[in-house]
Order: C-alpha cells, then structure tokens, then sequence
C-alpha cells in the first residue's frame, strides 16, 4: 500500500530528481468522485478514520489542505463539517482567508512558510498556486493531482493510513516548462489543534543521544533545522506537540517524524493566522535541486500520529515500523562486539581467546570491530581501503571465522564505507572523490573526509570491494558505522552534494542488501546520529549511542522509544568503568539498562573470573528467554511522580505476561519511592508478580523490604494500574526487575 510512499528514491543520484510522465492538462469539467461516502462533489471532503483518530482532507478545487486532524468524529456530514471549520475574514487583512493547504501557498495569501519555493531565468513560478485536476479517495488514502499552468508546475499528494494508524504522506513537484526550474524549498504542512500549546524535541550530542526538551508553543516559532548531512545526534527529525503538561498516560499528542536521513527542517509555526502547524520539508541548499523540462521532486514522507498520551503516539510508531517488510522478524541475536575489548590491536590468538570466552556465556554473534583493513592500526589511516590486512591478518581472516562458525556463532564486521582518510591508498588515487569545496581548504573530522556518493563511480568502487568482502567471507551482519558530520559540500556537478550523497547511501545500501539477501545491516554513526524511517528501510539495527553508561542509557533509550521499538535498539553489557565517561557500575545495574534491546556485549571477557562469567551467562540465558516478549510486545513508559524514577516496560500482545523496569536514578525526595502502577494489562485478569534477579543486586538501607520479592504476589490487571505495587528501598544507580505472569509459574525457576 505504502509502496508509493517508501520508494521515493530517484534511480538518478546525480540529478536528485526523476522523470515524470506528461503534464497534467486542467480538467474541462469537475472529475468524477469515487467515493460518496468519503468525497462529495459539492464540499469535497474526505474523511480517512481509525479507532484512534479523524483526519479531514478538503478543497475547493485548489490544493487540498488537512482541515482537522485529532480524535475520532464518528460518522459526519461533509457540507455541516465544511461549516464548522469555516473561518471569518475579519478586517486589516486579506479579503479572503487564506487556506493552510497541504502544500501551503503564497500567492492566495498564506503568510507562513510557503510549500513552494523556487524561480526560473525567467523570473516566473517563485510561488506557485495550484488547482486540483483529479482525486481519488477510499477508506484508507486519498490521493491528489494538481496543477499550475501559469508556473507550468504540476504536482501530486498522496495520504495513506498505515498499520498502527499512523499517516504517511508523499508529495511531489514536477516541471512542465521548457526551462529549468530551480526549486529551494519544497515543504508540506500540517495543522495542529488549538489546545496545542507545548512542543518536545529529541536531541542531544554524541554520547548523550535522546534527551527530551519541552518548549511552550504560544505565538512562537519552534524550529528544528538539521545541516549535519546526517539525522545527527543533535536533533531526532520528529516533533510531538501536545496540550499543556501531556504525558506518557495523558494529554492529546499529535507526532510528526520527516522519514530522511539528510538534511531536514520542521517548523513548528503557533504565529500565522492563529493557526497551529508543523511545515516539514528537505532543507535544501541553493542549487541542489535544478528540475529540467520533465522533471520531478520528491519530498521525503513525513509520518504523522496522534493519540491520548505520548505512549500511544510511540505505539502507532513502532506499529508502522514492525509492519515494513525491512524490519527483523527472527531473533535479535546476542552478539559481542571486539571495540571495547581489543580497539585496534587485532592479534589472532587474543581474538580466538576472546570468541571462546564469549561461546561459553551465549553470544550468538561475533563481530570484529575496527582495525582489520590496509594500514588501519589507529584512525588517521586506511579509511577507503577496504581489504585485509595482510601485516596483522597473514593468512587473512579466514582462521578467526572459522574459528568463530566452529563454535556455532555468526561472524560479524565493522566498515565505515562513506569515509576516506587522506593517508589512504584510495584518496592517493582519488583526491577527488572527497566531497568538499575543492577551492577551500580541507575540513577533516576524526581525521577523515567524506566520500561523495553522488557519483556513480564511487558508489560502483564502493560496491565492488564490499560485494568481494561479504563474497569471499562466510560473513552474517555488517556494522555500518558514519562517524562525522559532513560540512559545506560541493558535489561532482558544480552543485551542493547533500542530498545526492544521502540518495547514494541508499542507492548503495539497496545494491549490497540485493546482492546479500541474508547479511544483517546496522546503522551506527558514531552511536545514534543516523536513525529515522528513511536508513530503517535498508537496516535492521541502530548502535543507539557510543556511552554504553548504565545510567546515561537509562535516559538515551527511553528518548529512543519515543520512535522506535526496543528490537532494533542496540544496547550493550559493557566493563564495570564505562568507557566514555569513567563511571563505575554494578553488573546488574549494566545489565538492566542493557536488557530490553538488541543485546549485546561489548567487555574484554578475557579478564573476567569464573564467579562473573556465569552471571554474565546467566543474563544472557534469561534474555534469551524473555526475547520474544520483550522484541514484540507493547512498550510501556510510566508515568511516576517522582523523576528520579525511570519505569517502562513490556507487556506481551496477548496481554499475558508483562517485564517492568524500575531503576532508581538518583536519591531522590523521600526514602521511600511511590508505588510503581502498571498499565497496558487486562483489567479483569489476574497477574503473579516475581522479581527477576539479573545479578546480585545490593538494595539500599532498610530494616524491611516488600514480602512480595520473595513471596511474590497476585494482583488483577484493574488494582495494579490503579494501586501499583511498592519497590524495595532502592540506592541510587541501581534497579529491580518485575515479571509479571497469568501462570503462577515463576519464569526465573
């Protein structure tokens, strides 16, 4: 249904655009309505609705605008709907109201952001107007073409209800004219109810992924713009606004995520008309994109969600997600990862030691980090030459997977393909294939340049000493890593490259999935700064942050379940002193925070005792057994007074079983925590309460815990949403684990 939407990918990098069919013609009549119930001739009206939600397309015969998307209307009247949202014109401005259509329009008078931005030599078409040629609607989608003769500009919308509920919509921009038209902007924009008053962004910076920032909205502007060429780690390309103070359980939440891994902008606009909006496009450079005669745009798709409560909105997210052809079904293998335990100093005999070591506790999948490549003995080398090592690796790497399959794991691998060091072979010979203004000097980042992807001849050498590793090795899963923003560019053809190099990336990542259907693709760029629907369509993992700190990661993966269930979220065991931050954690705080994603280990067990090789062992066996709740359930964040308090959790499809997390961050206003109260059950069904004990777990200072933890406890589904249950007194950094279950069964036994 969605294919319309997804594939929106040109064939042509290098023009960034696609060849369209014939201009439209302006109909010489009204064209015929399909749908009576959903689009009447006189008002022009469709109403696309779930159990969740109501949304409502109309026009006049110009460009279709969203004139109510929220909570559900039931069965309506196209011509009394039309007079409900019919607005006033009052004085001191145009004599006419100007609609906030689905591509906004200058030239009627709207005075936001414009849908259209651009010119011609000539000077025409900087703001186009449109009329509606013809319009399709059925129960689920409502499509749109539309057309400007005077701009000699045609387009088409498309608006699809997809599984969960969430709105996807596609729009595209053609050139009709015999000249060029250089097109600066192309956004499309989306009202937001009045009672709207509060926006909350995600971003962060590199090892502090995800953060949530609440804004008030009230005759102001929120806006996100991303440069970065990248999602980045500074700003998630999603926007939730909300009525004053909404939560996870409460308040209305309207969600809209830009599906594009390049350079974005989302307006959050409360000033224009009094009317409330998100405008979301490409945030182009100037003369990126030029549409020859016969030419078309197509905007990145923006997904759109809106519930009661911002757990809901998650829910119809990852809904949409779970339901793409490209997400994992089978199970997310537990895998160690060698960076944190060798970096770059690759010896045979220690990684053999190492995979033997990691055999013993469970790991389904080996991965070799960085370092195995030409001259790739730290990071100022080797980028872009990607063969063996024949200095470190004589006999190459066939002894370590071998080795490896020999103790029935999977062999993983670390690249960075988009990057170049100049000390390389490959920018020796190339120095050109560095995406950068050849008339200024070099920026370099992390000691490397980025490779342009919008020529086809790079991508075609990219390809090819790729296609070879994965063709000469038995090798399963390939860490794609990305680990520098990319500055001003200038493209093999004169113009800003940005967006032909994201339009590559997928080119390139879409050839290596055809030609090695069963090779598992991660996106890591420097941890979480490339993650969105767009890279989700080729890869079915995301390294969520750098920091592997047990309580960083606390705050990092709950930002991350805002828009992306817990399957695809890479979350790691790593050593007792983190990496990245020094802080010390217990086992079992680590392995909590590690626990409800794709797990994985990241530890040099080579120094490890026997006594924490078996807890280790046993984490992994527990959450081999809670895999396939913990990857297919619902997720569940909980609200709770006290904010030192982080609680989410699990609850099985069929309502069954649930896993809750309560992790105490910091101390915080009382000794005692307030009871955790569990939502997402049936009311009437009865649930047995267990603690689950990952690793010993020292509780704070009390004279009594809770009976429950060793006695358990039996609660129906109605009580603990509205009573909760009582934690033990619990020290900061540290948490408790709760199984819930229909069987009286304790699942840890």
């Amino acid at each position: 249904m969605l294919a319309g939407i997804l594939r929106y990918v040109s064939a042509d990098v290098n023009a960034d655009v696609r060849t369209a069919d014939p201009p439209l013609q302006p109909p010489t009549k009204r064209s015929p309505v399909p749908n009576q119930d959903l689009m009447t001739t006189d008002n022009r009206c469709v109403h696309l609705q779930t159990e969740a939600m109501s949304l409502v397309i109309t026009h006049n015969g110009t460009t279709p605008a969203i004139a109510y998307w929220g909570s559900p209307l039931g069965n309506v009247h196209a011509a009394s709907l039309a007079a409900a949202l019919e607005r006033p014109v009052p004085g001191g401005g145009p004599d006419s109201d100007a609609p906030l259509a689905l591509i906004p329009e200058a030239t009627r008078g709207w005075f936001g952001a414009p849908g259209v931005e651009g010119s011609r030599p000539t000077g025409t078409g900087a703001f186009p107007a449109f009329t509606v040629v013809s319009a399709h609607a059925d129960a689920n989608s409502a499509t749109f073409q539309l057309v400007d003769t005077a701009a000699q500009l045609s387009a088409s919308l498309a608006v699809n209800v997809a599984p969960g509920g969430v709105v996807a919509i596609s729009a595209t921009v053609r050139n009709d004219a015999p000249t060029d038209y250089n097109l600066t902007a192309f956004r499309v924009a989306i009202p937001v109810a009045a009672q709207a008053r509060e926006v909350l962004t995600v971003g962060g910076r590199w090892t502090n992924e995800f953060g949530q920032t609440r804004t008030v909205w009230d005759q102001n502007t929120v806006a996100i713009q991303n440069r970065r060429l990248k999602t980045s780690h500074e700003r998630l390309p999603v926007v939730f606004a909300g009525t004053p103070g909404f939560s996870e359980q409460h308040g209305e939440v309207w969600g809209c995520h830009i599906g594009w891994s390049g350079n974005y902008e989302l307006l959050c606009d409360a000033q224009t008309d009094a009317r409330r909006h998100i405008a979301a496009g490409e945030l182009l450079s100037p003369g990126e994109v030029t549409l020859t005669p016969g030419q078309s745009y197509t905007a990145p798709p923006l997904y759109l969600a809106y519930a009661n409560g911002l757990n809901a909105v998650s829910n119809a997210f990852h809904t949409y997600l779970r339901s793409l052809a490209t997400h994992p079904t089978s199970p997310r293998k537990v895998l160690l990862n060698t960076w944190e335990a060798v970096y770059f100093n690759h010896d045979l005999a220690t990684l053999t030691a190492l995979a033997d070591r990691a055999a013993e506790v469970g790991i389904e999948r080996f991965v070799l980090d960085d370092g195995w490549f030409h001259l790739r003995r730290n990071d100022t080398a080797g980028l872009g030459d990607w063969w063996v090592d024949p200095a470190v690796w004589p006999h190459g790497l066939a002894p370590l997977i071998d080795h490896v399959r020999g103790l029935g794991m999977e062999f993983g691998i670390w690249v960075e393909p988009e990057m170049v060091n100049p000390d390389s072979d490959l920018y020796r010979n190339h120095p050109d294939w560095a995406l950068h203004d050849h008339e200024y000097p070099l920026v370099l980042s992390r000691n490397q340049l980025v490779l342009d992807l919008g020529r086809s001849e790079v991508r075609d050498y990219l390809f090819t000493a790729l296609h070879a590793l994965l063709r000469d090795h038995d090798i399963a899963y390939v860490k794609w890593d990305m680990n520098r923003d990319l500055a001003a560019t200038d493209g093999a053809h004169g113009r800003p490259g940005g967006r032909a190099q994201t339009l590559g990336v997928y080119e390139l990542f879409a050839r290596l999935r055809a030609a090695h259907p069963n090779v598992e693709f991660e996106s890591c760029a420097s941890g979480g700064g490339r993650v969105d629907f767009g890279i989700l369509e080729h890869t079915r993992r995301v390294w969520t942050s750098d920091s592997i700190d047990a309580l960083d990661r606390q705050a990092i993966q709950r930002g991350f379940s805002l828009l992306f269930p817990p399957e695809i979220m890479g979350s790691h065991i790593g050593s007792d002193v983190c990496h990245t931050t020094g802080r010390r954690h217990s086992l079992a705080m680590r392995a909590q925070s590690a626990f409800f994603g794709s797990l994985g280990v990241e530890w040099n067990l080579l120094d490890r005792d026997a006594a924490e090789l078996s807890q280790l062992a046993h984490i992994i066996s527990l959450h081999k057994h809670f895999r396939p709740l913990l990857h297919s359930g619902t997720v569940v964040r909980i609200d709770h007074p006290d904010h030192s308090v982080n609680v989410h959790g699990v609850v099985a499809a069929d309502r069954r079983a649930a896993l809750v997390s309560v992790v105490r961050l910091h101390n915080g206003p009382s000794l005692h925590t307030a009871p955790i109260r569990i939502i997402g059950l049936e009311p009437d069904t009865t649930y047995h309460l267990h603690r689950v004990e990952l690793a010993p777990n020292r509780f704070g200072p009390a004279r009594r815990q809770p009976s429950w933890l060793t006695e358990g406890l039996a609660l129906t589904g109605r009580q603990l949403a509205a009573i909760g249950v009582n934690t033990p007194v619990l020290n900061p950094e540290s948490g408790i684990l709760i199984h819930l279950s229909t069987s009286p069964i304790r699942s840890t036994d």
